[in-house]
């Protein structure tokens, strides 16, 4: 009994282990997002550079977890407040790489203000991702479109040639030949 007691504490004390330091949510639906040519460990890096170049100061790099986050901050100045996060002027900007295809990764990155405060609910329930021309929204998106143009993003789609379908009169499709294949012509 103590030998399966045991191993059910360190089954369990090994899943507690995190395994990242990402936030236990992703990004909201509305979050910007692309695709460029770079691991995720360099495009998480790039990011936070492009980020830190257009006065969305970074707080938190984790190269390794593909993850970016600022404190909550004053959109018109770009410099941390202690106003309580509160409406569209104090924002914060979270990003997140993920592995997309070989050597691709995704960027996603929201931009959030509260709206009110609410103290029944959990502070991520409260955020809600900015309107698409919001000050930092542009900023963000320039960032990421800068990154794409520099990067590359992903390969274009293979345009896949439509296989050659006879017509049911038994007529070559393309070529408008009779192939013979209607039972009811002479």
């Amino acid at each position: 009994m103590i030998k399966g007691s045991f191993g059910m504490a360190l089954a369990a004390a090994a899943a507690c282990q995190p395994n990242t330091t990402r936030p236990a949510f992703g990004p909201q639906p509305e979050a910007a997002a692309t695709e460029i040519r770079l691991p995720v460990r360099e495009a998480t890096r790039q990011l936070a550079l492009a980020l830190r170049s257009d006065s969305i100061p970074a707080a938190v790099v984790r190269e390794r977890d593909g993850y970016i986050e600022t404190v909550w901050f004053d959109a018109s100045s770009g410099q941390p407040t202690r106003r309580r996060p509160i409406g569209a002027e104090i924002v914060r900007v979270r990003a997140w790489a993920d592995p997309a295809r070989a050597g691709n990764s995704l960027l996603t990155v929201e931009t959030l203000y509260r709206p009110l405060a609410d103290p029944s609910l959990p502070e991520r329930e409260l955020d809600r991702q900015v309107a698409r021309n919001h000050p930092i929204a542009l900023k963000v998106e320039g960032a990421l479109r800068q990154l794409l143009e520099r990067y590359g993003g992903p390969p274009p789609p293979e345009v896949q040639q439509p296989a050659d379908v006879p017509s049911e009169a038994g007529e070559d499709i393309e070529s408008g030949e009779d192939l013979g294949g209607d039972e009811s012509s002479p």
